[in-house]
């Protein structure tokens, strides 16, 4: 079987207003193996300022890959969040980020399917996902890269449509992003959402819902940008534990959380489980 390891998505240092360099050595000083960072398109104010954690794919991979050296972690995944069902946003940004997580070191690229067009119909945007999905998965497949797909936004956070939206590129380098949170939140039971697709499980991100939050928006809402601490939450980790005890593939369980309180809360509730 294989192995869960514990990393942490970069958002947790977004309240910090510290760039990435800062977060990565964090999250090593908080004892964590992975670390999740997020890419951007083009160049922004704040990143270049020095006060947030995205990076650039304008900048050198290898800026990631040697500040993860450095600090003795590797990246699980890229946060490359682009709109599937919008090709002309996303086709050339995900097939980007695939050739940069391939020289930065990360084997996974997280994405969803993103707010659809105002116009479009389900039939057409299934049509646009499969487009990118297709073009996308085969410079992932050289690479040895996976694309994981994250239940996020109107389609994936449905099981069915969440496995066709998988299916679409008939390619193996397509699987899923499992989020624990998101799908909590959209009204689905994680547990038997997790086991029913643990078998095209790539990455996961380990989000847990405070009670107040599930109380207010369960049902309502398709997802959210970050949890509370894993512990503080309705999450069962012990069952997503379990379940991913089953498969064979090693598989980071991500934290997203929104402060670094939580994270070094959520590595040592994990650890004593894992």
């Amino acid at each position: 079987m294989g192995k869960i390891l514990l990393g942490v998505n970069m958002e947790y240092v977004r309240s910090e207003d510290k760039p990435f360099e800062w977060g990565v050595a964090k999250a090593a000083e908080l004892g964590y193996e992975f670390v999740e960072p997020m890419v951007h398109w083009g160049r922004e104010l704040l990143s270049e300022a020095g006060y947030f954690h995205s990076v650039s794919m304008l900048d050198d991979p290898f800026r990631i890959r040697r500040v993860c050296e450095k600090h003795g972690v590797k990246p699980s995944a890229l946060s490359a969040h682009c709109p599937l069902c919008k090709p002309d946003a996303s086709t050339d940004y995900l097939k980007q980020a695939v050739r940069f997580a391939a020289e930065c070191g990360a084997g996974v690229v997280c994405t969803d399917e993103g707010p659809k067009p105002v116009w479009s119909t389900e039939a057409e945007d299934f049509y646009f996902m499969k487009y990118v999905l297709k073009e996308s998965a085969a410079v992932a497949e050289l690479r040895n890269i996976k694309i994981g797909i994250e239940p996020h936004q109107q389609y994936t956070v449905k099981p069915d449509l969440f496995d066709k939206i998988i299916a679409l590129a008939g390619s193996p380098a397509v699987g899923a992003n499992f989020d624990t949170g998101n799908s909590y939140l959209a009204g689905q039971d994680p547990y038997v959402w997790l086991d029913k697709i643990k078998n095209k499980l790539v990455h996961l991100h380990a989000k847990d819902i405070s009670v107040n939050q599930s109380d207010a928006e369960r049902g309502n809402v398709t997802g959210t940008p970050v949890g509370c601490a894993c512990g503080d939450g309705v999450i069962d980790w012990g069952k997503v534990i379990a379940i991913c005890k089953t498969i064979p593939q090693d598989i980071v369980f991500s934290v997203e959380c929104g402060t670094v309180e939580q994270a070094a809360k959520s590595i040592e509730h994990l650890r004593k489980l894992v």
